[in-house]
């Protein structure tokens, strides 16, 4: 064997030895991820927050016993009393039923959302960002044009065109995310590919697709999840503004979006019923974020 043949030998082996993949890290408990992010009282704070609305979202049957879609004609506009804990709006509805069970569709539809925004990002951004050139080009034109435009407007656009429904608003805020997180994506994966350990995939023979998803993506994980932890507040966010505007769920299907707006005509006599719904989707925003914050003190270990 030629000197040359064993340098090429060496260094094939060597850059085999520097794939994340094959190196053998200790493993870890749940528990000692977990205690990384419990370290953090903003964080413990965040997950308290989320929890709480998780929790009653749950057991929203045992936490009013009032059917949220029941009325009654005595007790419009009602404030709290030992019958309506929070009062109830101008159909005599109670307000806290419709809260939790507001909450269930907010934890249903903002995951859901996200998720499906993330999925389709991820593969664009993967792509774009991996192969490069023409690829990437129009990849990224396309998104740039989506992001041109206002994020409210979009809403506005797609929800008309399709109607309002729990299914469209989930197809609604999957279009408007998906481009920004295909834009994270690529700055990580154009990042990543240069690096010894892809070299050493691509002499290995693996293939593209492999490389993205198996050595790519998992190295990117930290700033994606944090990432998707803001958006889903900001799902939050855009299902509530939605609902205000009466293009969320129809109803009567308790929306928190929908409560405030049709509140808000008797905010001078009833306050309580524009400002529960509003709280209601404040905190659990800013739970979100607080707890994403924690997310980004788990990932600086893997940096």
């Amino acid at each position: 064997m030629t000197m040359d043949a064993q340098t090429a030998s060496d260094r094939k082996r060597n850059m085999r030895r520097l794939s994340p993949t094959e190196l053998k890290r200790p493993k870890e408990s749940l528990r000692d991820r977990m205690s990384i992010i419990l370290r953090s009282r903003v964080a413990i704070i965040g997950l308290v927050i989320v929890l709480f609305w998780v929790w009653v979202a749950i057991f929203a049957p045992v936490i009013s016993v009032h059917d949220p879609l029941a009325q009654d004609a005595t007790a419009i506009n009602q404030g709290p009393s030992a019958q309506y804990l929070l009062g109830t709006d101008a159909l005599g509805r109670d307000v806290l039923a419709r809260l939790a069970y507001g909450s269930r569709t907010i934890l249903m539809l903002a995951p859901l959302s996200v998720l499906a925004a993330v999925i389709v990002g991820t593969f664009l951004g993967l792509v774009g960002g991996y192969f490069g050139g023409l690829v990437d080009e129009i990849v990224m034109r396309i998104l740039d044009a989506i992001m041109a435009f206002p994020t409210i407007l979009l809403y506005l656009i797609i929800i008309a065109a399709i109607g309002p429904s729990a299914i469209n608003v989930v197809i609604a805020i999957t279009f408007v995310g998906a481009p920004g997180v295909a834009r994270l994506v690529r700055s990580l994966a154009l990042d990543i590919r240069v690096r010894d350990y892809i070299r050493a995939a691509e002499l290995r023979g693996e293939s593209p697709w492999y490389i993205m998803f198996f050595e790519i993506l998992p190295n990117a994980r930290g700033p994606l999840i944090i990432d998707s932890m803001l958006r889903v507040g900001y799902a939050i966010f855009a299902i509530g503004t939605l609902g205000f505007l009466g293009l969320g769920l129809p109803p009567p299907t308790p929306d928190w979006g929908g409560m405030i707006s049709a509140a808000r005509k008797y905010i001078w006599t009833n306050p309580l019923s524009v400002l529960w719904p509003a709280l209601a989707i404040s905190s659990l925003v800013v739970g979100l974020n607080l707890f994403a914050d924690g997310l980004r003190e788990e990932s600086t270990r893997y940096q």
